[in-house]
């Protein structure tokens, strides 16, 4: 056995031995599926009855659209927090082009920190590692228009590439998985964000509410 096909066979092995990058992306969802539900519950007690029977106090039409101000207001901060955290629940792929989106910038700075971990022997960049898939596109092309003369030796280097493909396939396959589970956590640490704006919608417009419905008359 060669020292090429030894490392083709030792890659997968060593990648399955670390723990899959996916298995944070469970957690995160379930956080989010969970700020959801509180948000929700805010939701509901703003439309429950205690609102009904406090508008009952109100009397002329100015308090009534300071009243209304506030339950919009409030209503609005809990719509905002559950529409940014439903991004997290939305299925997403990952493909190669998006490695290199500005969203990876900080993921990318960890690859270029540490090579040897994310890209092992068979690379020492990210581009290092497309680069098979990229000569093999182009090999793919020329041969197409090719002549007798040059098929087999492009042939020859098309095999090459694929081999080399073969052997960058898995960690390019462990790369999208850690890039998928870091938009997933990036989604729910701006959807806190966003909550915890809602939530100081939500506190304003129950003053708001409050304060117009406990006016005395």
């Amino acid at each position: 056995m060669t020292q090429e096909q030894n490392a083709a066979q030792t890659a997968p092995t060593t990648l399955d031995a670390l723990p899959s990058p996916l298995t944070s992306v469970d957690g995160s969802r379930a956080t989010a599926q969970w700020i959801i539900a509180s948000t929700g519950m805010v939701g509901a007690l703003l439309l429950g009855g205690g609102p009904l029977l406090a508008v009952g106090k109100i009397t002329d039409w100015k308090h009534g659209v300071w009243a209304g101000g506030g339950l919009l207001l409030a209503l609005s901060g809990v719509a905002w927090a559950i529409w940014r955290t439903s991004d997290v629940l939305v299925p997403a792929t990952m493909s190669p082009a998006q490695l290199t989106s500005p969203a990876l910038l900080g993921l990318r700075e960890q690859f270029d920190a540490a090579p040897w971990y994310y890209f092992g022997s068979v690379a020492i960049s990210l581009d290092d590692l497309l680069r098979h898939r990229q000569i093999a596109a182009n090999i793919a092309v020329q041969l197409r228009s090719a002549g007798p003369g040059d098929r087999d030796a492009l042939q020859r280097s098309l095999l090459a590439a694929h081999r080399n493909i073969a052997k960058t396939d898995p960690y390019l396959r462990w790369l999208l998985a850690t890039a998928h589970a870091w938009r997933v956590r990036e989604a729910l640490l701006s959807a806190r964000r966003h909550t915890f704006l809602g939530g100081l919608l939500v506190i304003a417009g129950a003053v708001t509410f409050l304060s117009a419905t406990a006016v005395p008359r």
